[in-house]
């Protein structure tokens, strides 16, 4: 395979519809295009004939659109069959196409030759998959900022300022013994706090867009009989588990996927946490401490006849009383959940934020469904609902990896001044810092890394 092979896939989805459209880029696509049967094509002007197989006979009747290069989504000649959308029509002209020389394109093959032809940096291009695999309306408006070059001229504007910080230093290297005032004059400790805060300002915006269109993992943990799988259902809004009352009903994790107000969120009910000796209940548990330390948020059940004091404290006990060594790594934030209120006749209700830890409690009865709205929207705001998305950004890992990176550097920077003030190697900081952002729009990007990004895409996108 070969950049300067025209290729050709299928820009619609598989199925039966009115219309389906094959996509050919490539400097032989008009050529392809007029032993269809086009005739001579305008650029940007739709065109009614018939497609012709070899021995001229009509495979269908449609439309040939024509985009010069470089006027086009890739950069190269575009041409577009609209056909109709009979999958046995679709084929007969898909290869028809193909035995006319073109190839069939690989996933995100038409995205990265925009790419390469630099009609598109890579968030733009990634922001594409995005947009098609949007979950909710916030995650598809991000998506279109992203599309329209919002997210890279934010880095972009960062970076300016982290080159103009990175200039004076590597300049003010070969003159620091002649003049010393330089380096207060230009007031690199400020600098070099406001490249921080700016860029951790850009990190919590990234992660909150990431959120909006992945969703969060949310964990249901506590003690056997708490109403853990009574809480999955009245979120599910189905009989997604079992529940009895019987102690350790659930054995293994239950997974659903659930909307909010167009919100995705992952929500897993897991074993009731205690120590046991039945060999199944046993890896149950080993596997709830598996989910809870790898979830974004944890929601602990406690029923309102045995409410902790400090379920916090409670929590943390059972967890180093039960788990391995090796799991005992950062515990999720956590959210109490008070379950049962219907016992005692208790009202719903939600406590305000206490610390970045404990998020909140909220009292309910998963049976009667009363406070299970109160949970929704405590669920909602966690995964980064915002009426107002200006600012926000549809990251994928990738930025939210890099974006770290960088951030790390910075303050390695800062470190380095306070600690020896070696312009050397706050210099090689702030590269270091400038290579990981410039992953992010592709300035510098591995062949290997391309591969993997567009590999994810749909074909004929």
């Amino acid at each position: 395979m070969s950049e300067r092979d025209t290729i050709v896939a299928v820009a619609t989805p598989i199925g039966r519809g009115g219309v389906a459209i094959i996509r050919l880029s490539g400097e032989a696509s008009l050529s392809i295009a007029k032993e269809l049967g086009s005739g001579d094509l305008t650029p940007r002007v739709a065109h009614y004939g018939s497609f012709l197989d070899e021995n001229d006979t009509v495979l269908d009747l449609g439309l040939f659109l024509y985009f010069k290069a470089p006027h086009s989504f890739t950069g190269e000649d575009v041409v577009e069959l609209q056909c109709h959308g009979g999958p046995v029509v679709v084929d007969r002209l898909l290869q028809r196409v193909v035995n006319l020389g073109a190839r069939l394109a690989e996933p995100g093959e038409f995205s990265k030759r925009a790419f390469l032809n630099e009609k598109l940096d890579l968030t733009q291009a990634e922001a594409i998959a995005d947009l098609i695999n949007s979950s909710s309306l916030q995650a598809a408006k991000l998506a279109i900022r992203s599309l329209q070059g919002e997210f890279a001229h934010t880095i972009h504007q960062f970076k300016e300022k982290l080159i103009e910080l990175r200039l004076y230093i590597e300049g003010a290297i070969d003159f620091v013994d002649e003049d010393i005032e330089l380096l207060n004059q230009g007031n690199i400790k400020n600098r070099l706090e406001e490249l921080v805060h700016l860029l951790q300002r850009i990190q919590r915006e990234a992660k909150q867009g990431h959120c909006l269109q992945e969703g969060v993992t949310v964990v249901i943990a506590g003690l056997p009989n708490a109403g853990k799988s009574s809480l999955l259902n009245a979120l599910s809004g189905r009989e997604s588990a079992i529940v009895t009352d019987i102690p350790g009903t659930t054995r293994d994790l239950l997974r659903e996927y659930i909307h909010i107000d167009g919100i995705p969120l992952h929500i897993v009910d897991t074993a009731g946490l205690r120590k046991t000796s039945d060999k199944i209940e046993k890896e149950g548990v080993a596997r709830a401490l598996t989910a809870i330390v790898e979830a974004d948020q944890i929601l602990w059940v406690q029923p309102v006849n045995d409410k902790q004091a400090d379920p916090r404290k409670a929590f943390e006990e059972l967890i180093k009383s039960i788990a391995k060594e090796e799991v005992l790594v950062e515990i999720p934030p956590l959210t109490v959940i008070t379950n049962k209120i219907d016992l005692i006749g208790e009202s719903a209700s939600i406590s305000k934020a206490q610390d970045s830890y404990h998020l909140s409690e909220i009292a309910l009865s998963a049976k009667t469904g009363e406070g299970v709205e109160l949970l929704r929207q405590h669920l909602k705001a966690l995964s980064g609902y915002t009426s107002d998305t200006e600012g926000l950004f549809l990251a994928r890992e990738r930025h939210l990896e890099a974006i770290a990176e960088a951030c790390h550097a910075l303050m390695a920077a800062q470190t380095e001044w306070i600690a020896t003030g070696a312009l050397e190697l706050i210099a090689e900081c702030l590269r270091q810092a400038q290579l990981a952002l410039d992953r992010i729009t592709g300035v510098v990007t591995s062949d290997d890394l391309l591969g993997e990004i567009f590999s994810r895409f749909c074909i004929g996108k």
